[in-house]
């Protein structure tokens, strides 16, 4: 990614922050791959902020099962449904960011949220 970057800074107009600009490297690059291979569904990691200090192991199993079926359902998203739930739930981007990442509006990123959580409803049901 940082190759691409360097090689297409000349390239660079200015119509969007630098951290927008390289964000979107990173996606395309993730999206490349994601289009040569079958999608990884190890590739989303659990949540940093549970605390399994105080969780019984029990509990560890149970959410680490649900965090594997929601991973995998996840996988079964159509590409632009699962780039704007991963980027909208996993980095908490707002859908203004999301928009200027992937080059699409606010209302279809909304849209593609939206759909994306109804889709894993059905998928996770």
């Amino acid at each position: 990614m940082f190759l691409r970057a360097y090689r297409g800074l000349r390239t660079f107009r200015g119509q969007s922050s630098l951290g927008t600009w390289l964000y979107r490297i990173g996606v395309n690059v993730c999206l490349n791959r994601v289009a040569v291979k079958a999608p990884r569904t190890e590739a989303i990691e659990e949540h940093e902020h549970v605390d399994t200090k105080t969780e019984s192991p029990v509990e560890r199993v149970l959410r680490g099962e649900r965090a594997v079926r929601v991973r995998a359902a996840i996988a079964q998203l159509p590409p632009k449904q699962r780039t704007t739930l991963i980027l909208r739930i996993y980095h908490e981007m707002s859908h203004q960011e999301i928009a200027d990442v992937v080059g699409s509006s606010v209302g279809a990123v909304k849209a593609n949220v939206f759909h994306a959580l109804q889709n894993l409803k059905k998928i996770l049901e």
